[in-house]
């Protein structure tokens, strides 16, 4: 009987070790690197996936089937010239911004509600709306916004976009309509299309795959 006992407490010994030697294999961004540093309102934010091998996918985005219309499933290419993107790239785009070249903005067109929950970090907030004509912005803010934030410069009642940053533009998902607004949008102003990239997968994918998120930059 005692060894019976000290035989089965051997055995659970070995299944709890096991579990743990499972949970605590390290979860990379790629073979080559397992984290990222940004810089997120003005503090360095280490972008890296949930190192928990039992995570599981975060209940703001698991919803399946959200109606459509509004949240219908995007195209892989949203207009001509517009660059699709993975998370791999927007990484790259982060880390570059970061590094200092001021000739990138990944910006998050959610709206602020979205954004409270969570953002990647490095991306500044752009909500759809203040670029849609439709809701309500007006020319003033919207050219604000080309010029302060966007690096576009008004001549004359023309725009001027020789100098205007590459913009890194992404919202909830494949089924979410925010970045695709604000894109189409910017090109009915006449931004180039090849200084506009989109990364469809958005949050969910991003939240699906782990990776670091961050409260929205003052």
């Amino acid at each position: 009987m005692k060894s019976q006992l000290i035989t089965t407490l051997m055995l659970t010994t070995s299944l709890i070790w096991a579990g743990s030697a499972v949970a605590a294999k390290p979860v990379g961004i790629t073979p080559n690197m397992m984290d990222a540093t940004v810089i997120h309102g003005g503090k360095s934010v280490k972008i890296m996936r949930d190192q928990n091998n039992k995570a599981v996918v975060n209940p703001a985005f698991a919803k399946t089937s959200r109606p459509c219309p509004p949240f219908c499933i995007q195209p892989i290419v949203l207009a001509p010239g517009v660059e699709t993107l993975g998370e791999n790239e927007i990484i790259d785009y982060l880390v570059k911004m970061s590094n200092g070249d001021k000739s990138i903005l990944v910006v998050d067109s959610r709206t602020p509600d979205w954004v409270q929950k969570g953002t990647i970090p490095g991306a500044v907030n752009i909500p759809w709306t203040a670029l849609n004509p439709a809701k309500g912005a007006d020319p003033i803010s919207i050219g604000e916004i080309l010029e302060d934030q966007f690096g576009a410069k008004s001549l004359e009642g023309l725009w001027d976009y020789s100098d205007a940053k590459t913009l890194v533009m992404f919202c909830n998902g494949m089924w979410c309509g925010q970045s695709p607004n604000n894109i189409k949008n910017l090109l009915k102003f006449g931004y180039p299309a090849h200084k506009i990239k989109w990364y469809r997968g958005g949050m969910q994918n991003w939240s699906n795959l782990g990776l670091s998120t961050a409260k929205p930059s003052s």
